[in-house]
Order: C-alpha cells, then structure tokens, then sequence
C-alpha cells in the first residue's frame, strides 16, 4: 500500500490556509461547554471509517457490517495533505479547527452524528500513516466530548513488523474519549506488502471479518439498549493532577 500511497500523495500549500476566526461553516459548532456530559448521537446505527485506498482491512470489516444492516462512510486520508496541531485552543471555543483546508472538520461533524468508528492505517517504521496521526490529532483534541460511548475498532496493515505498535497507537485516541473498544479474536492486522498480498493473509481476513461481526453486534446491543431507556453512565467531572507542581 505505500508504493501506491506515495503516487497519490499531494503537495501541502501553506499559503491556502487561514487561521483567525475561520471555520468550515457560519454557524457555531455545536460544542458542548460541559465536557464532562457528552452528546449522544441519535439511533441510525452508520459507522464512520478512516482508511486509505489500497488497505484491504476496512473493505473486508465494511462487507460484514453492512451485511448486518450497518450502515457505513467511508473517507479516504492517507494520501491528502494534513497539518499538525498547533495547540492554538480555538477549537475550544469554536468546536472546529481553525484550519479549513483539509478534511478534518468534516471528519469532526460526521462523528458527531455517527454511531460508530473504525480507523485503518497502513504501517510506517512501527507507527501508523503520519497525515492519519494528525488528522486524528486534531480531531480528538478539545472535540471529542460527542464521541464518548461510541463503538471504535483500528485496523492496520504491515509487511513483516510493527503491527501491534501501530495498532496500540490508535486505540489510544478512543480510550482517551470513553469509546468502547472493539475487538476481535486476534489482534487487528493484516500482512503483506500489498493488496494482493494481503488477501492471501487467511487468518488476518478472518480477524477482520470478525471485527466486523462484533462491531455490528454491538451497535446492534446499544440500539437496543437505548430503545430500552439504558443510558450512558454519569461522567464524573475531570480531575486532573500534574505530575509537576
């Protein structure tokens, strides 16, 4: 998937970019002031996935969910051009990045209304696609109160090595932001060099195949137990203490 990556990849042009007070829309994001009491999305059950073109992984978990009567969006991110973070807080105020030419305030809307989200990513010296960490990086960061209580699974893809770096790398913007980790009966990756390889990975098919499985069965569980009148559980109000005083 790299070689191919690399073809598509675009040239970033700083000087597209605006900073003060622009956001990908007029009105005001609909951020909660409260952190701690997040949004809960409306029943719909459809499911928001990252991936690249080329990563077989999220075709395979996107065949089982919509075969269980999920429904799916799927973007594409590994060969745009993604700034960093650069911690400027407007996003606190705003609910959307200052920056607006990339994907990651349409990334920021369609999670507030999806159900769910699963992440796929190729591997780079032992760590997921860089535009993919930065995009994720702004998208979490000050924004993530509407995620809390969503199903999200990673994905990732590597030759030989690094798979489980990468795979614990992701995991840790949805455990971060109080959403249920999905797993499956290995952990979620996939090997060979490219797509034609990766088919050939039967036991890697069949982890994805399951994720897809469990993800849908607990969209399934938290529709059902909504209709039920369950609620999310009461967030306490965030306590945090600096290791340096």
């Amino acid at each position: 998937g790299k070689v191919q990556e690399f073809k598509d990849r675009q040239t970033y042009q700083p000087e597209n970019s605006g900073l003060e007070g622009r956001r990908l829309c007029d009105r005001e994001a609909a951020m909660p002031e409260n952190l701690s009491a997040p949004a809960v999305a409306e029943p719909g059950e459809e499911l928001f996935l990252f991936t690249t073109k080329t990563c077989p992984n999220c075709r395979i978990a996107k065949r089982e969910l919509e075969k269980a009567g999920i429904e799916t969006t799927t973007l594409h991110v590994g060969h745009k051009a993604i700034r960093g973070c650069i911690a400027c807080g407007k996003c606190a105020r705003t609910g959307l990045c200052v920056f607006k030419d990339d994907p990651v305030n349409e990334c920021v809307e369609r999670m507030r209304e999806a159900d769910g989200l699963v992440v796929g990513s190729p591997v780079y010296y032992a760590g997921p696609n860089a535009s993919l960490c930065a995009l994720l990086d702004r998208m979490f960061y000050m924004k993530s109160a509407p995620y809390a209580f969503k199903p999200a699974a990673a994905v990732v893809s590597c030759r030989r090595g690094g798979a489980s770096a990468s795979f614990d790398r992701l995991n840790k913007y949805f455990t971060i932001a109080r959403m249920p980790v999905v797993s499956s009966q290995y952990w979620n990756s996939i090997h060979g060099n490219n797509a034609e390889e990766a088919v050939q990975d039967a036991e890697g098919l069949q982890i994805m195949r399951t994720l897809g499985d469990n993800m849908a069965w607990l969209l399934h569980c938290i529709e059902a137990g909504r209709k039920a009148g369950i609620t999310p559980p009461a967030v306490e109000p965030w306590q945090p203490t600096n290791f340096i005083r």
